[in-house]
């Protein structure tokens, strides 16, 4: 079967891929695996080489990539130079910590010694989505290539272009063939790719129906696996909040890359006290994005990915109306070429409406009314995901204590907006998934925390 990549902004099909073949699979897993052998007894100063060359090369072609990004799935180039960025960031980190990050540890025992030693566990299999598909990747590939593992990647098939692509820039960086390999495949050929006794673990970041079929596949095949899902992110505002700053990063984050983010605010959650100004605010900001062409570098605002996920949410939106919601700004398609979305304002969302219960995917903002600090904090909590969540107050303490304690998610932040970071561990849990990525946490997910006693 066949590929093909569609450009958003215009509708038009950009290029077409062949899906390899069943046999061609199980060679580029046993080159893999066998690239594996070399890789893993090299030093960590042997593997800082390459993997300091992959961020030179990123910087030094990162035009090239973001276009490829804006073209494949939409996003505004400055956006995707920026993600470029955020790639060669997490390169450096990992090429210069992961030495802290795998030290043995000596533990004190009646053994003449005792140590926690980190050896990586071979072929990790990656399965990313389209939303950052440079950075989803790197995320993946930094640490476990620096921890000594090598990387398979199944990509969105709408970013195959930007999966080839980053395949080329660890070959040509210097890694030896088989260490890193995108596999243009089909969804059932991921499965047997989970399956094969080669792979040794999994990490998915995608959709909750995408991470019960990989946890499924890996539970037959006894593989450990790592799934950053979606999220329906809650932002609390509360009466002391200041509330320009807190609309106005709200606003922005929610609109960048057309709402196509797990992490953005998907649901700000409004002490009734101040309800009504911060309204006035989010209206204001809003309209300043308006629908452009991703190439231009003064875009802020650019289309949905693909055109039947604009219809998924045209669809949730409609539905969340008619249980009750009110649209103040947007709510329709963009007429014309392209699958953009208008930039949507949703008030009086309750329990039962998509809105509410479920994550919207685009460029749509849902307002809820708390009647006070804590009816906040148990609507932010009533949700199945727990991805991030933030909270806005001028009392920092007392939003500390409200990020740290009362809210139910992987990363909390107080007046900004939740980010991913490479010294930071990154993921979520309840029904937006588990295990880390980032910081010392991202690199042991996928190696033998071996014990060794010596008597």
């Amino acid at each position: 079967m066949s590929i093909e990549t569609i450009n958003p902004t215009t509708g038009k099909v950009i290029k077409i891929y062949d899906e390899i073949s069943d046999v061609i699979l199980n060679e580029k897993i046993e080159a893999a695996d066998q690239a594996f052998f070399n890789w893993s007894q090299l030093s960590l100063e042997e593997r800082k080489i390459p993997m300091l060359k992959v961020a030179k090369l990123l910087r030094q072609n990162k035009q090239t990539y973001a276009t490829l990004i804006s073209q494949e799935m939409g996003k505004p180039i400055t956006q995707s130079l920026a993600e470029i960025e955020k790639c060669a960031w997490i390169c450096e980190y990992y090429a210069n910590e992961a030495v802290q990050y795998l030290k043995p540890k000596l533990i004190k025992t009646e053994m003449s010694e005792s140590s926690i030693n980190y050896l990586p566990l071979g072929v990790i299999f990656s399965i990313m989505p389209w939303n950052f598909p440079f950075w989803q990747v790197f995320r993946f590939a930094a640490p476990n290539l620096m921890a000594g593992n090598v990387g398979m990647l199944s990509h969105a098939p709408i970013t195959t272009g930007c999966a080839l692509a980053i395949e080329k820039i660890f070959i040509d960086a210097g890694f030896p063939q088989g260490c890193f390999t995108s596999l243009v495949i089909s969804i059932p050929q991921s499965a047997k790719v989970i399956a094969h006794p080669k792979v040794q673990g999994v990490t998915l970041t995608g959709s909750e129906r995408a991470g019960v079929a990989v946890a499924g596949e890996c539970a037959k095949n006894l593989k450990k696996c790592v799934l950053e899902l979606g999220g329906s992110d809650p932002y609390l505002i509360l009466k002391d909040a200041d509330l320009n700053q807190a609309a106005e990063t709200c606003v922005t984050i929610r609109m960048m890359n057309a709402g196509q983010i797990c992490i953005s605010p998907k649901r700000l959650i409004v002490v009734e006290a101040i309800y009504d100004q911060f309204v006035e605010q989010v209206i204001k900001q809003i309209k300043r994005f308006e629908p452009g062409n991703p190439l231009d570098e003064n875009c802020q605002f650019g289309p949905m990915a693909r055109t039947d996920l604009r219809e998924e949410l045209t669809s949730q939106v409609s539905e969340s109306i008619k249980l009750g919601a009110k649209c103040l700004l947007g709510g329709n398609k963009v007429e014309g070429d392209g699958f953009y979305y208008q930039p949507t304002l949703l008030v009086n969302v309750q329990p039962g409406t998509p809105a509410y219960d479920r994550e919207l995917f685009g460029p749509v903002i849902s307002v809820i009314k708390a009647k006070d600090e804590d009816d906040a904090i148990r609507i932010a909590n009533d949700s199945p995901y727990g991805l991030g969540a933030a909270v806005f107050t001028a009392d920092i303490e007392r939003g500390k204590e409200i990020a740290t304690y009362r809210l139910n998610a992987g990363t909390c932040v107080v007046n900004t907006f939740v980010g991913s970071d490479p010294r930071l561990p990154f993921g979520g849990i309840k029904l937006s998934g588990y295990g880390r990525e980032c910081a010392g946490e991202g690199i042991h997910e996928f190696l033998n925390v071996k014990t060794v006693n010596i008597k």
